[in-house]
């Protein structure tokens, strides 16, 4: 009878686990996995090469997605959570590239170091070394992060958008403890990579009652009209760096210079006072005390962004509702866990029997619970079962 006691106890103590929120950690550091998989960042970079050499375009993928992935609850790859109504399904999310290199990326280091490597930390290692591949400067990464369990679509809007003003884009940058000269390197990103025609092509032509967005240099007009004509086909992909859509370089701060600058949020750059000195240093040759190189300050700032609301503690979903009752959620949890159907060849046991017989004890119900649910990779199917 204590037995089954027992076992009662601890599926309702594993429940409440689940249920618990997010545990903000002591934070990251270089090298967290320099004892636990030391060739962690080396398969991340391997694994990114190669998708890379197939399809370069999931170089800005990658980086557009740690970046959406750390403005919406911090980064804690919650955007690679399945679900009808999780953030991967959300508007600004619908075109990211590069979750096959992630998923590539933990299927092999699931292999090297089992249970060990989070999928957030591989996102935050991807960024980078994507940057690297299109001839950027590196940087080291922190490491440390712990893999969030909510993800939802309703919590992107604090994304920043294609025709925020200046002051609402220093707004969302704020608010994550971003400063402005984070806001315009982080920006810059937009060296590499493309846009769709539908995000822009409204300032081509009566953009506001006749005529085209007075910033757009006069010259650039026809070939931007070109790419994008009106009533053509607004999922045609145009570079947002035009002459350099490859190369991580500066080129995309002297286009927002020479009014040339795709986006209308990326343009106000220059438009706006408090932003145009910093696209200034960042474009020209300006070096020292007083300059600033892009380069340098991309990985800085990237640093600083990845560590916004970072999870250093388990985190699990609180998605529990009246879909599904306690007893089925359970079900599921011991399948994941084991590998193994309730009652398998014995229809006449409890399911607290069943679950005493496979763990024994109440350390390796602890022990298998982490190995199982620690990351959001091996989520996928519960997220589907919890939305």
């Amino acid at each position: 009878m204590k037995k089954y006691y027992t076992a009662i106890v601890l599926s309702v103590f594993l429940l409440l686990t689940l249920a618990t929120t997010s545990v903000q950690g002591q934070g990251t550091s270089v090298g967290f996995y320099s004892r636990t998989c030391s060739q962690a960042e080396s398969i991340v970079r391997a694994t990114v090469q190669s998708h890379f050499r197939s399809d370069p375009s999931i170089a800005p993928g990658l980086l557009r997605m740690h970046f959406h992935d750390c403005f919406v609850q911090g980064c804690d790859a919650s955007i690679l959570i399945d679900g009808s109504s999780t953030e991967k399904t959300a508007g600004p999310n619908l075109l990211l590239r590069g979750y096959d290199a992630i998923d590539d990326a933990k299927r092999q280091l699931e292999a090297a170091c089992p249970g060990v490597v989070s999928c957030a930390d591989i996102l935050a290692l991807a960024a980078r070394d994507s940057v690297v591949m299109t001839n950027g400067l590196s940087w080291s990464v922190p490491t440390g992060r712990r893999d969030g369990r909510v993800s939802l679509a309703s919590d992107t809007s604090n994304l920043p958008g294609f025709t925020d003003s200046v002051d609402v884009q220093k707004q969302k940058f704020t608010a994550k403890g971003l400063n402005t000269q984070d806001l315009v390197a982080l920006v810059g990103g937009h060296t590499i990579g493309t846009v769709a025609c539908q995000f822009f092509s409204y300032r081509l032509n009566n953009f506001t009652t006749a005529g085209a967005d007075p910033s757009i240099d006069p010259s650039f007009l026809p070939q931007l009209r070109a790419l994008c004509p009106s009533n053509g086909d607004g999922n045609r992909r145009v570079a947002l760096d035009t002459g350099s859509q490859n190369s991580f370089d500066t080129s995309f701060f002297t286009n927002l210079r020479n009014g040339r600058g795709i986006l209308e949020s990326d343009q106000k750059l220059w438009s706006d006072t408090s932003t145009r000195t910093i696209v200034q240093q960042f474009s020209g040759p300006i070096r020292g005390l007083l300059g600033l190189r892009f380069g340098i300050e991309f990985g800085r700032s990237m640093v600083k962004m990845s560590n916004i609301e970072v999870k250093t503690e388990y985190t699990y979903t609180t998605k529990v509702n009246e879909k599904i009752d306690v007893y089925s959620f359970g079900v599921v949890l011991l399948e994941l866990t084991t590998g193994k159907e309730p009652n398998d060849g014995d229809e006449h046991i409890s399911l607290a029997e069943w679950a005493w017989r496979h763990f024994n004890e109440e350390k390796s119900i602890t022990n298998a619970l982490d190995e199982e649910i620690r990351d959001p990779c091996y989520l996928h199917e519960m997220s589907l079962v919890l939305d």
